[in-house]
């Protein structure tokens, strides 16, 4: 009987996915500390009561952890792997913040209507803001990806 082999692990990918989790749990945790939160601007489900909205924005906050925690777990592995890459790390980071920031400002405000920005203001500079500086993330984040296509893992005996 054959030992059933493992798939090998694919570094680039995995600084990739590890990276976009912690970037849609950084944006995540951003839009409810500062927008919910501090300036209680909205909640994530805005078509109830007050009640239904902070209940929401409880699930949404724990949505934006658990993705912060794995991505945490898989960088800790890519770490004890030695196949960590840093700035493909970082540009996944800033790729998921992006997109998920791009993601609510189109899906959540404007699609879905599950809430917006802000209420009983002219919207459309607060929508302009949001999406272009999500546009810019991910643009940013794409520069390092790119950049960081052939990079060697931290540790790694290629450099050495």
């Amino acid at each position: 009987m054959s030992t059933p082999t493992r798939a090998p692990v694919q570094p680039r990918r995995r600084n990739v996915l590890s990276g976009v989790l912690v970037g849609i749990g950084i944006a995540a945790f951003v839009d409810e500390v500062v927008f919910h939160q501090l300036l209680q601007w909205h909640h994530f489900y805005d078509k109830s009561t007050t009640a239904a909205g902070l209940f929401s924005d409880g699930l949404f906050h724990a949505f934006g952890w658990f993705a912060v925690v794995a991505g945490l777990f898989l960088f800790a592995d890519l770490r004890r792997r030695a196949i960590l890459l840093p700035s493909r790390w970082a540009g996944a980071v800033l790729v998921g913040t992006g997109a998920f920031q791009l993601y609510d400002g189109t899906v959540q405000h404007k699609l879905m209507e599950l809430h917006q920005i802000r209420y009983n203001v002219p919207l459309l500079p607060y929508d302009l803001l949001w999406n272009l500086s999500a546009a810019v993330m991910i643009l940013a984040g794409a520069v390092l990806l790119y950049r960081s296509r052939h990079a060697e893992p931290v540790g790694s005996r290629a450099g050495a």
